[in-house]
């Protein structure tokens, strides 16, 4: 490893939003991964949600772009990848000191998240009201303006009544939303980095040495399931449906890779446009293709080694299942699932990925930098 143990506590403070597909448990296994393939400087992060993975790397030495298309894993981003402390810590400890100390003044985000519905306590909805205007109307240059959304996002998460994904929210206030909303500095990093907000097979013609893909896997978008946090970022007071007040734009912004006839397509597209001499791919068992198929598409590209590392299922599962009267029914799956991350070296460093035959590539089921 490349820093002191020291510097690595920053990889468990970093996005504490509770997010589903979060790569906390897996973190430090990607991170071994990508320290095992030689020559790599430069890191391109094409799916990076919470920016959990980039910040790892980042704090590692790596030059990271992270990429996302919605606004919210944009903004994480900005804050935890782009965003080098040392420019940006003094003048962001201020400002959250200022925001922090605003009185909570109620506006739309409090009457459509903790009236209309129940995600928030109302006087917590005040507070992002208020804070979340202040930030509007000062204008802020890009990294301390990200910075403080974080702050205020992780803030709001902290006294949220949800289970963790905004489908839906608790019939009554979980204990935590008693708690007063309180901001607190993100967990920022020293070193340049870069974020986009782009369409995934648009970012991926960025040059890296590395590129990391954790692509969504099944019919579950990230922004349906965590709408709230889009609206808080753009701030747009946006058109809702449904008893969970769900943005409009939920059904108008669906990724092909939430859909199963067009997964695979969406992402080979996606392989064809690197520009990486290595890439990385975490994918799950339960995702649209089967993991034959991607080890096929996977191997077009160059020799591929995998390992898998089973974990517990999302909450959801611990929940169960059950009709609209709150009556529990059927019966949920496994109670575990693997995950399983690919390397694949494609050949010379700053080419395009070029498809090979899975004979010319061959692939090594066997592990090289973890344990199954």
């Amino acid at each position: 490893m490349r820093y002191a143990a020291a510097r690595r506590k920053a990889d468990t403070e970093v996005s504490l939003i509770k997010y589903l597909g979060s790569k906390r448990r897996l973190v430090e296994h990607i991170v071994a991964d990508v320290e095992c393939c030689s020559g790599v400087r430069t890191v391109l992060d094409l799916f990076s949600g919470t920016a959990r993975v980039g910040h790892a790397l980042k704090a590692r030495g790596y030059r990271v772009h992270a990429n996302d298309h919605n606004a919210y894993a944009h903004v994480l981003a900005r804050c935890y990848v782009a965003a080098d402390a040392r420019a940006w810590r003094g003048p962001a400890e201020r400002l959250v000191a200022e925001l922090d100390a605003l009185p909570g003044r109620p506006g739309w985000f409090t009457e459509l998240y903790c009236e209309r519905s129940r995600y928030l306590q109302p006087a917590n909805g005040a507070r992002v009201d208020a804070i979340r205007a202040r930030i509007a109307a000062l204008a802020l240059p890009p990294e301390l303006e990200a910075i403080a959304l974080v702050s205020l996002m992780e803030a709001a998460d902290r006294v949220d009544s949800t289970v963790g994904l905004q489908m839906a929210y608790l019939k009554q206030w979980a204990p935590r939303s008693y708690q007063p909303l309180r901001l607190r500095l993100p967990a920022l990093l020293d070193g340049e980095g870069a974020a986009t907000c782009l369409d995934a097979r648009a970012a991926a013609a960025i040059p890296c040495d590395l590129a990391y893909l954790d692509p969504p896997y099944n019919q579950h978008s990230y922004l349906g399931n965590y709408h709230v946090w889009e609206s808080l970022v753009r701030w747009d007071e946006p058109e809702v449906y449904g008893v969970a007040m769900k943005r409009t734009d939920v059904r108008t912004r669906a990724s092909r890779f939430n859909r199963r006839g067009q997964h695979a397509a969406a992402l080979a597209g996606v392989l064809a446009e690197l520009r990486a001499r290595w890439i990385v791919v975490s994918f799950s068992d339960e995702g649209f293709l089967p993991l034959d198929d991607l080890r096929t598409m996977l191997a077009g590209h160059g020799r591929v080694r995998e390992a898998g590392i089973a974990h517990p299922r999302h909450i959801g599962h611990k929940i169960g299942i059950h009709d609209l009267q709150g009556r529990k029914v059927g019966v949920p799956g496994p109670a575990r699932n693997r995950e399983h991350l690919f390397v694949v070296e494609t050949g010379a460093a700053g080419a395009r990925s070029r498809p090979r035959t899975r004979r010319a590539a061959g692939i090594s089921r066997a592990p090289a930098a973890f344990p199954d």
